[in-house]
C-alpha cells in the first residue's frame, strides 16, 4: 500500500478551501502547486507562499483570501510559540491589563527597529496571553479581536516614532504636535511643526512618511496577531471549519448587504474606478445612438474627392458631453448594508457626471443630489440622508408602489430622453401594489433603465418579492457584491 503524502494532502485541502470562497482552482492547478512546492522545498516558507499562490491562482484579486487559507493549512508553527510551558488561562481584566502594558512596552521597541523576528514572536506572546477566550469549551480557543482590543497596539505610534527618531532610524526631524521642539535624525533641535501659520518646512513631508511607515509597522503586526490566532484555533477545532468560517472573503465578493461601515474606505476605493468606467460607457452608448443629422455641404464637399459620389457622409458635429443619469435608491432599514453601498456609488458618480440626479425612497421619493455633492468624499451620509431628507410618510416600511407614484407626479421631469435610469433595490414590496404601470412611465421617459436588485437571483419571487413583476418592464440585474457589479458595467451594451 502507497504512503500518503502529506504536502500532497495539504494542498488538496488548500485548493477545496479556496473553492469554498469562490476561487477557481483545477486540477491542473493542483498538480502545477505540487511540482512547485517539491521543487521549491518547505525550508523557506515565505518562498512556498509565493510558488503556490502563482500556480495556484488566477486573479490578483483573491490573493488576499489566499494568503489567510495558506497560513491556516501550511501555519509558521506547531503549538506554542512562545518559549512558555503553557498558555496563560484567562485571567480578571486587571490582569490582562498587566501584560497588554509589558507586551506594549516591547511592541514600542520592535515597531521603532522594524525587527521583524521581534514582532513575529510579540504577535504569538500576545494571543497567548491576552486573546485566549474565557467562556469556551473544552476544545479552547483564541480571539484576534479580544488580543488587539486589549492590547492596543495603534497606541504606540506615538512612542514608537519618537524612540525611532531618538534612535535615528527615521529620517523626520520635527517634533509632534503644534508649537512643541523636537530633535531631528541628526540631533539638532528644530522648532515644533504643524501649528496654524506655520511655514512649510522640508522637515514635515518627512515626518509624515516616518508616521506612516510606524502605522504600516503596526498594520502588518495586526495581521500577524490574526494569523496566529487563526493557526492555534486550527489545531484544537480542525483546518476545515476555521478556514470554512474563520476567513474572510475578498471585498470584490462580499455581499453588500453585509457590508459594515468599516470597510467604507475600502469600497469607495474600488467603486471610483468602476464610476469612470459606468460614465464612459453611457458616453458612448449616447454617441453611437445619437449621431446628429447629415452634414449636406459637409457630405458634398467630401464627394468632391470621390467624383461626386457621396461615398461616406458626414454628420453634424454633436458636443460630445456624459450622459444624464437618474438613480432611484432604496433606503429601507431592510437594505441597510446596501444602503451604504448606494450612497458610496452615489458619490462616486456625482464626481463623473455633469448632470446627475438622485432621488432616494422609502415608501415616497425625494431628491438627495445636493446632500450628496456637499459630502466629502468617502463620507458616510446615510445618517444625515435619513434626518434631512422626507422618504417616508405615515410608515418606515418600503413601499415601491408608492414611491413609484410619488416619483410620476414629483419627479418625471428629472427623466428626459437622454436620461439613463438605474434603480437600486430588492423590490421587496411588503405586500403593497407594486405599481407596475409607475414604473412603466419611469422607463418609457429614459434612453435605457436598469435594475440593481442586491438579492441572489434564487431569492425573487420570495415572500414578498415581485422581481420578476419589475423585470418584465426594466432589465434587472443581480448585483450583490463588487465583483457583479464589475460584470454589470461590462456587460452594459453602447449600441
Amino acid at each position: 500500500m502507497p504512503s500518503p503524502d502529506p504536502l500532497g494532502e495539504r494542498l488538496v485541502d488548500l485548493a477545496r478551501a479556496l473553492r469554498r470562497h469562490g476561487v477557481t482552482v483545477g486540477t491542473s492547478e493542483v498538480a502545477d502547486a505540487a511540482s512547485a512546492a517539491r521543487a521549491l522545498g518547505l525550508d523557506d516558507r515565505e518562498r512556498l507562499r509565493t510558488g503556490l499562490a502563482a500556480t495556484m491562482m488566477r486573479r490578483s484579486a483573491d490573493r488576499t483570501v489566499f494568503d489567510q487559507l495558506f497560513d491556516i493549512h501550511f501555519p509558521p508553527a506547531v503549538g506554542h510559540r512562545t518559549g512558555d510551558a503553557a498558555d496563560l488561562a484567562p485571567t480578571d481584566t486587571a490582569g490582562a491589563r498587566e501584560r497588554a502594558a509589558a507586551i506594549r512596552e516591547e511592541l514600542v521597541e520592535a515597531l521603532a527597529r522594524g525587527d521583524e523576528r521581534e514582532l513575529d514572536r510579540l504577535a504569538a506572546r500576545a494571543v497567548a496571553e491576552l486573546g485566549r477566550l474565557a467562556n469556551e469549551s473544552s476544545t479552547g480557543g483564541w480571539s484576534a479581536n479580544q488580543t488587539i482590543e486589549r492590547l492596543a497596539p495603534q497606541t504606540a505610534i506615538a512612542a514608537a516614532l519618537q524612540r525611532a527618531r531618538d534612535a535615528g532610524d527615521v529620517t523626520g526631524g520635527s517634533g509632534e504636535g503644534s508649537g512643541g521642539s523636537g530633535e531631528g535624525s541628526g540631533g539638532a533641535t528644530g522648532s515644533g511643526g504643524g501649528g496654524a501659520g506655520s511655514a512649510w518646512r522640508p522637515e514635515q513631508l518627512s515626518d509624515r512618511y516616518d508616521r506612516d511607515e510606524i502605522r504600516h509597522r503596526v498594520g502588518a503586526f495586526r495581521r500577524k496577531v490574526e494569523t496566529e490566532s487563526a493557526r492555534r484555533n486550527a489545531e484544537v477545532r480542525g483546518r476545515d471549519r476555521i478556514s470554512r468560517y474563520g476567513v474572510r472573503d475578498p471585498l470584490e465578493r462580499k455581499d453588500f448587504l453585509l457590508t459594515g461601515t468599516t470597510e467604507a474606505a475600502e469600497l469607495h476605493a474600488v467603486i471610483a474606478p468602476l464610476s469612470r468606467k459606468l460614465a464612459a460607457k453611457l458616453a458612448a452608448r449616447q454617441r453611437r445612438q445619437s449621431r446628429g443629422t447629415i452634414d449636406i455641404r459637409r457630405t458634398l464637399r467630401a464627394a468632391m474627392s470621390t467624383g461626386g459620389v457621396p461615398v461616406r457622409p458626414a454628420y453634424k458635429r454633436r458636443t460630445r458631453s456624459r450622459a444624464d443619469i437618474v438613480l432611484l435608491c432604496d433606503m429601507s432599514g431592510s437594505v441597510a448594508g446596501f444602503s451604504r453601498f448606494t450612497m458610496l456609488l452615489l458619490q462616486s458618480l456625482a464626481g463623473v457626471f455633469r448632470r446627475v440626479r438622485f432621488i432616494g425612497f422609502v415608501n415616497t421619493c425625494d431628491d438627495i443630489t445636493d446632500l450628496v455633492r456637499e459630502a466629502q468624499v468617502g463620507e458616510d451620509i446615510s445618517e444625515r440622508v435619513a434626518r434631512e431628507a422626507q422618504m417616508t410618510r405615515w410608515h418606515g416600511s418600503s413601499d415601491y408602489g408608492a414611491a413609484f407614484e410619488d416619483a410620476v407626479e414629483h419627479h418625471l421631469d428629472a427623466i428626459g430622453p437622454r436620461s439613463t435610469v438605474l434603480i437600486l433595490g430588492d423590490a421587496r414590496t411588503n405586500g403593497t401594489d407594486p405599481r407596475i404601470d409607475r414604473l412603466r412611465i419611469l422607463v418609457s421617459q429614459a434612453r435605457y433603465a436598469a435594475w440593481l436588485n442586491p438579492e441572489a437571483e434564487r431569492m425573487w419571487d420570495t415572500g414578498d418579492s415581485v422581481a420578476s413583476r419589475y423585470a418584465e418592464v426594466v432589465d434587472m440585474h443581480e448585483v450583490r457584491n463588487i465583483e457583479q457589479l464589475r460584470q454589470f458595467v461590462s456587460r452594459l451594451p453602447v449600441g
